[in-house]
């Protein structure tokens, strides 16, 4: 909760709804726009295996699996490996374009959702089509570059 960057936005997944009122609180006596966001089966992002709370500083919703990725996918398809490096092996992977159709949806979901927090959309649907373009385009993956070059 402490950052030195003082962002101006923040996303923030949490792994069970005790946190994301912890969070909530605590993001509620700051300046900045946030989204809390927690699947309710239990995981720390957007998973699209079932249905998602969405905490920001205009109140909650929930939203299911097709609202936020246009599809529900299974939690085998979306496993992010045994070890950091293998996490990072696929997250590679799919910002390179090379990832499953699951891999691919969840990423745009939690993208999208990242871009509806700046508030500067009209639309979350407009948000996840900009994330689509990214993807595939390849500017995602550039901008990985970008920040591991420094």
């Amino acid at each position: 909760m402490v950052n030195p960057a003082a962002p101006k936005y923040q996303l923030v997944g949490v792994y069970n709804l005790e946190m994301a009122r912890i969070y909530n609180y605590l993001l509620q006596q700051g300046s900045s726009a946030f989204t809390i966001i927690h699947s309710l089966d239990g995981y720390d992002e957007i998973s699209l295996t079932g249905d998602t709370k969405v905490i920001t500083n205009e109140g909650e919703k929930i939203y299911s699996a097709e609202d936020l990725g246009k599809r529900t996918v299974s939690p085998m398809d979306i496993h992010g490996g045994n070890s950091v490096e293998e996490a990072a092996v696929i997250f590679k992977k799919i910002l390179k374009g090379e990832g499953t159709w699951a891999q691919h949806a969840v990423v745009l979901a939690n993208s999208a959702m990242a871009l509806q927090c700046t508030g500067k959309y009209e639309s979350y649907d407009i948000c996840y089509q900009m994330a689509v373009e990214s993807l595939e385009s390849g500017r995602a993956y550039q901008s990985l570059q970008k920040i591991i070059a420094g």
